[in-house]
C-alpha cells in the first residue's frame, strides 16, 4: 500500500501556520505566564520570518 504525499510545504508556509495557530491560542487567553509564552515564541517566529526572508534576497 502506497501512502499519497502532498505537496512539500515551505519553511515560510510552516511559520505562518504556526503563527496562524498560536494567534488563535493567544486570542482565548488571559493574561499570565501561558501568554507570555506564546508571545514569545510569535516573537520568534517572526524573527525566523524575517531571516528567511533576508537569506533568500537576491542581494546576497
Amino acid at each position: 500500500m502506497q501512502r499519497r504525499r502532498s505537496a512539500p510545504h515551505t519553511f515560510e508556509d510552516n511559520i505562518a501556520a504556526e503563527k496562524a495557530k498560536l494567534e488563535a491560542q493567544l486570542a482565548s487567553l488571559k493574561p499570565g505566564p501561558q501568554m507570555d509564552a506564546l508571545r514569545k515564541k510569535l516573537r520568534q517566529l517572526e524573527t525566523a520570518s524575517h531571516m528567511s526572508e533576508w537569506l533568500s534576497s537576491p542581494g546576497l
